[in-house]
């Protein structure tokens, strides 16, 4: 059996990630791991199913354990992909998608150097800041930290195989799914 492609898809906040894997669990291509995290359940979430919501010290016995293939800090909390169900999927040739931070992308590239690493930017920094600040849901302080972020993240695109821009998310979908059949 032919092993599957991990494709880590990577690029700051607020360019789409989150609408762009929306949009690929509607179709067949791609398995996607469910990621461990400490922060508590939204409303609506399911345990299992949007995240593994674990305590601190659970967390912190995963990564004593090595479960992870990476994990981050973020936003006050901790989150991780589980390693033992993408090395699963893969050795059933499937191929594994991962939504990640830059940083946790690192670590992926460096634990799985075959992984195949994409970039998502947006068409411009305006168009990012368009998005960020019509989500209505950040204050000024907030929106100008996660620009600053973007800015800092933006500079990471060179570390990748791939880089897309989401100017269309059918475009983007297009490539993903090409990338994983290529």
């Amino acid at each position: 059996m032919k092993k599957g492609k991990l494709i880590v898809l990577s690029g700051p906040g607020g360019v789409g990630k989150s609408t762009i894997v929306v949009e690929l669990k509607k179709l067949d291509h791609f398995y996607f791991s469910v990621s461990a995290t400490t922060r508590k359940p939204r409303p609506g979430e399911i345990d299992g199913v949007a995240y593994h919501f674990v305590s601190d010290l659970q967390f912190q016995e995963m990564i004593e354990n090595k479960t992870f293939l990476e994990w981050a800090d973020f936003a006050g909390a901790r989150y991780g992909t589980p390693k033992a169900p993408v090395d699963k999927a893969l050795a059933e040739g499937k191929n594994v998608l991962l939504e990640i931070e830059i940083s946790g992308a690192r670590q992926v590239k460096e634990a799985m150097p075959e992984a195949i690493m994409v970039f998502l930017q947006p068409p411009s920094m305006q168009e990012l800041e368009a998005r960020i600040t019509n989500r209505g849901t950040d204050s000024a302080e907030r929106i100008a930290a996660r620009l600053a972020l973007a800015r800092a993240e933006m500079a990471a695109a060179g570390e990748f195989d791939h880089l897309l821009t989401n100017h269309r998310v059918e475009e983007v979908i297009e490539a993903l799914v090409s990338l994983a059949a290529s």
